[in-house]
């Protein structure tokens, strides 16, 4: 039986209420779709609200239009897939073996409270699946608490899109938060690599998590070697 993925990616299209566009940062959905592929894995996109996804116009520019962006826009079939993504009462996640959430700052706002995000995520977490992020994609792990009442990052080694990267970025006075902070204050031990914008994975168990957009794919693989026991 083939295992199965389920990516996680936001409707959120701007930040806040300002003009300033966000959404699905790309490559950090095709990169890893690409490395399940590659591994014969069956994937499915679902989103908080269902329906269409956002992209982030600056996700689409060079350098992060790569050849894995450009094939996604390119088809067809594979663009239908953000034009209408199912939500997550859609979902049964014991058809699921691994969660990958995706990045893009929209995920800052969409993505934490999300209750059907949170159930996916414990049922998986709970029978023994992986739980995997990439970027901001790690907001959506804030909120989520296991069937004890515990967050499920606490005590646990994570990362994700750090501060000074959020500075260097230009946008730390639009987020609604500091999610290093935040994930710190829930109990996760977060790290990160020497320099910004550099590929980083934490590995803890179950759980991997990417430092930033470079990061896709090595979490990627790293999801596949836990599920393959390679």
């Amino acid at each position: 039986m083939n295992r199965r993925i389920l990516h996680v990616v936001t409707n959120t299209a701007h930040f806040g209420n300002s003009a300033h566009l966000t959404g699905l940062w790309l490559s950090e959905l095709t990169h890893a779709w690409d490395v399940f592929a590659a591994s014969g894995y069956e994937q499915r996109i679902v989103s908080p609200k269902g329906g269409r996804v956002p992209l982030d116009p600056r996700a689409l520019k060079w350098p992060m239009r790569d050849a894995s962006a450009k094939a996604w826009l390119a088809d067809p079939v594979k663009m239908a897939l953000l034009s209408s993504t199912p939500r997550p009462t859609d979902i049964n996640p014991s058809d699921y073996d691994a969660i990958y959430f995706t990045g893009g700052h929209g995920v800052m706002w969409d993505f934490p409270d999300n209750e059907g995000l949170q159930v996916i995520t414990r049922a998986l977490w709970e029978k023994g699946g992986v739980v995997s992020a990439v970027c901001h994609g790690y907001c959506g792990l804030l909120n989520t608490r296991l069937a004890d009442g515990s967050f499920l990052v606490r005590g646990r080694k994570i990362t994700g899109f750090s501060w000074t990267e959020e500075r260097l970025a230009g946008v730390a006075r639009e987020i609604p938060y500091n999610a290093e902070a935040q994930m710190k204050a829930r109990g996760a031990i977060y790290e990160k690599a020497l320099l910004p914008f550099m590929p980083h994975v934490v590995t803890d168990g179950q759980l991997v998590t990417g430092q930033n957009p470079f990061s896709a794919r090595a979490t990627a693989r790293k999801v596949v070697a836990l599920l393959d026991g390679t």
